[in-house]
């Protein structure tokens, strides 16, 4: 007898709620994750096999019920479609995905504590997350965690997280880089995490690279307007330059 596999007995993502509905107690849990989202649709702006989920329900079966998921404040996948079926998806099942498990995990923590570096760490570690990554700007649980930096990268070895070192910190699986970067944001410098490729450079937003050009056409106009003062001083007309 051919058994049948177990995704056939599993709820699909449009019977599943997308989301545990738990709201967010400080403004950088969503946008945050979401800076990191639209900065990855512009580096990988030409793949199409990779997602990245922004407080989205993850529904698997190494828990003990499959419709009970874990919902990361975002989480990458690399080999699916970036959207599946060409709609967007309404939460991520594994089971959906050709057994593809999130690469990497972001928990942001929040002033309370909703086990980051405990209960959550364990189902990401039993899922086969690769890169778990923790940020807690504010040291919020400093009391039981003082061990605890504001970034912290976790590695997936031999089924234990191992804390890594360096920032940024470059992920060759996933060949990018992440860490945390000083960005003029409403008109301040605030802290973000960004990407970052290899040699340790952080990846501009679209509002800076036009920021980047429109300095690089203004230095050139600059230029431009000095060596025609300098030509008109030695008597030259700039405009009746042989060709």
């Amino acid at each position: 007898m051919v058994s049948q596999p177990l995704s056939q007995f599993l709820p699909s993502t449009a019977d599943l709620p997308c989301s545990d509905e738990t709201p967010v107690d400080n403004e950088d849990q969503n946008l945050l994750p979401n800076v990191l989202l639209f900065l990855l649709k512009s580096i990988w702006a030409e793949r199409m096999d990779w997602y990245f989920g922004v407080d989205m329900a993850v529904y698997h079966t190494t828990g003990e019920d499959p419709t009970i998921p874990v919902v990361p404040d975002a989480f990458l996948s690399i080999g699916v479609e970036r959207r599946k079926g060409g709609k967007s998806r309404l939460s991520y099942a594994v089971w959906e995905e050709a057994g593809v498990v999130p690469i990497l995990v972001l928990e942001m923590v929040s002033q309370t504590l909703r086990g980051e570096y405990d209960d959550k760490m364990g189902i990401y570690a039993k899922l086969g997350v690769l890169y778990y990554l923790v940020y807690n700007p504010e040291l919020w649980g400093q009391k039981r965690n003082k061990k605890h930096q504001a970034f912290e990268a976790y590695k997936l070895v031999g089924g234990e997280y191992q804390l890594q070192v360096g920032e940024p910190y470059w992920m060759p699986e996933v060949g990018l880089g992440i860490g945390r970067a000083q960005v003029m944001s409403d008109n301040e410098l605030q802290e973000q995490l960004a990407w970052f490729n290899q040699g340790g450079d952080r990846y501009l937003t679209a509002e800076e690279r036009a920021e980047q050009q429109q300095a690089r056409a203004e230095q050139e106009q600059r230029q431009r307007e000095r060596l025609e003062a300098y030509l008109r001083s030695q008597g030259i007309d700039p405009n009746q330059l042989p060709d």
